[in-house]
């Protein structure tokens, strides 16, 4: 525990709505490395060492597995990817040619896995985010070579304040918001496992904070989500912020009719990954489906799915929602998802790299059996559904898109707005299609050359920035434009960004039709918009395009919205 008692401040980015006081319980430290190439135990065989080596590995994917068929939504879908890595054969066989040569388990996985971290850190971008996520998994590992706990949340008689560098995915997917008051790390950005994870729980986070390191188990901190500060030894300021928001309002269930002050409709749609979340998204009054990630149906393989597997996947959550939209985004493989059958895991730089749409130039005939997946799916079931691609750069590739939709007997084909580039050309893209969905998260990060996971370029990797929102009203000023049809061809938003409040409130204004989130957000989301009125919402919004930085932008709008405040937000 810190020995002065004088307040000391550390700003880092708010990422989750609270305000909350607790002491702080460190992550663990990391397990102690085994020796640099020890040798077989006394007496074991290489192909003993191996068989041991393959149990262990084999128990922690079972063991995740187990624990994401308990998660649902974003938990779950982390889990599930954590444990394709443990079960990875390249690396067990790298681990094994080890063993073979005289290496004990523990320092085979241990250099292993060391090496396909560093060549993930090499190659930047998505690819380093999934070094974390093998030096993870290395850890588990070795703890059941060893027969001790596996690295985690630490246990605590009384709720606490979790500090870390950073959260592995597997921690992060399996906090207990019973336990965790608040999240803070020093590293991480605003679309970390981190920052997505606490805003699905609820949990008031603070990442890229900065400083934070001198925390020590013990401390008593105030901690707020909402503009990013931590104060060690809080003072009465803070204890009063933390009371008002011990006392706020409690927000109003969500009724299923997204809409305006002014009776202006806006969908208030649901994010999913598979057909449990659906269920979820159905009962917590979800006016449809803005995301479909498809790649559940495709983690863990080694093959494509066949066309009856992936049909009875897509119509699980298709028939959650008779006669309501579900947008499903074909399949976004690449960058950090990569699949065994279809990615190239040797490209320099795979974020910009071939992903999403772009696989199917390198693997002909993946999208099409998708799509007539879909098709079947959808004509099985009374659910509206409307299909879209992510990573579509140009005008062409959307009319390509388009096309295989139709041959597949699709009505509603659509893009991703997540490059730039389709951002600019709208008006050409929306006239090859139906719809355009914003990916906020990837628009984002393209827009602002910022590394999404980069706690150094948190500031930066902003959904806030007037940069983004320009190119937000670009897109719907694109689909107003659009010919085609008498109303304006809609835009949505299903990246983070639409969870937060007074950020759905300028969406709204720069023209946005539809949001998507995590239902979690439904609630808060719906409250906010029924405060303003179309009118309002314009306004902000210029209000937010005339700023200078993502903080002025945010600050400048929430001035402007009280009930952010009467309700915790």
């Amino acid at each position: 525990m810190s020995t002065t008692t004088e307040p000391t401040a550390f700003a880092g980015v708010g990422v989750s709505a609270g305000r909350v006081i607790g002491p702080v319980r460190r992550m663990p430290e990391p397990l102690a490395p085994p020796a640099d190439g020890a040798p077989l135990p006394d007496g074991a065989s290489a192909e003993a060492e191996s068989e041991r080596l393959t149990a262990a590995t084999q128990a922690v994917a079972a063991n995740l597995k187990e624990r994401a068929a308990h998660a649902t939504g974003d938990a779950a879908a982390v889990l599930k990817a954590t444990a394709l890595m443990a079960a990875d054969r390249t690396l067990l066989k790298s681990a094994t040619r080890l063993v073979a040569s005289g290496t004990s388990a523990e320092s085979a996985i241990w250099e292993a896995a060391d090496a396909v971290a560093t060549q993930l850190t090499a190659l930047g971008g998505y690819m380093a985010e999934r070094a974390t996520d093998v030096l993870d998994v290395r850890a588990r590992i070795v703890a059941e070579l060893r027969g001790v706990p596996a690295p985690g949340i630490p246990d605590a008689d009384e709720p606490f304040v979790l500090w870390a560098v950073d959260l592995a995915p597997a921690d992060t997917a399996t906090l207990d918001p019973t336990k965790v008051r608040a999240l803070v790390t020093s590293d991480g950005g605003p679309q970390s496992h981190t920052a997505i994870i606490a805003r699905a729980l609820g949990l008031p986070a603070v990442v890229a904070a900065t400083g934070t390191e001198a925390l020590a188990d013990g401390d008593l901190v105030f901690v707020d989500g909402i503009d990013g500060a931590i104060v060690r030894n809080p003072g009465s300021a803070e204890e009063q912020l933390a009371e008002a928001y011990a006392n706020r309002a409690e927000l109003p269930a969500f009724d299923g009719a997204g809409r305006l002050a002014d009776g202006t409709e806006v969908p208030l749609l649901s994010n999913v990954g598979s057909g449990e979340d659906a269920v979820a998204a159905a009962a917590a009054n979800a006016q449809g489906v803005g995301l479909l990630r498809t790649e559940f149906c495709f983690l863990g393989k080694d093959t494509e799915p066949d066309h009856e597997e992936q049909v009875a996947a897509y119509r699980a959550v298709f028939e959650q929602f008779p006669g309501r939209k579900v947008v499903v985004r074909t399949l976004d493989a690449g960058a950090d998802k990569p699949l065994p059958f279809l990615t190239d895991d040797s490209e320099p730089n795979p974020a910009l790299g071939v992903r999403g749409y772009r696989t199917d130039l390198a693997t002909p005939g993946v999208l099409s059996r998708q799509l007539a997946a879909i098709a079947d799916a959808a004509e099985a079931t009374a659910a509206d559904v409307w299909t879209m691609a992510p990573m579509i750069s140009t005008p062409a590739e959307a009319e390509r898109f388009a096309a295989l939709c139709a041959e597949a007997g699709l009505k509603t084909p659509g893009v991703m707005v997540e490059v730039p580039s389709a951002a600019v050309l709208a008006p050409q893209l929306l006239q090859r299609v139906e719809f355009a969905s914003i990916g906020t998260n990837d628009l984002t990060q393209y827009t602002m050359a910022a590394d999404r996971q980069l706690g150094a370029l948190a500031e930066l990797n902003d959904p806030w920035q007037p940069a983004v929102l320009h190119l937000i009203r670009t897109t719907c000023d694109g689909g107003a434009a659009a010919s085609g049809r008498p109303a304006p061809k809609p835009v949505g938003v299903c990246g983070e960004a639409a969870a937060d409040p007074a950020l759905a409130v300028v969406l709204v204004g720069l023209g946005v039709a539809t949001l998507s989130m995590n239902r979690r957000a439904l609630p808060a989301v719906a409250a906010i918009l029924r405060t303003v009125d179309a009118a309002t919402a314009r306004r902000l919004a210029d209000l937010a395009l005339a700023a200078g930085s993502a903080t002025e932008a945010k600050a400048a709008v929430r001035a402007e919205l009280p009930d952010l405040d009467r309700f915790g937000l």
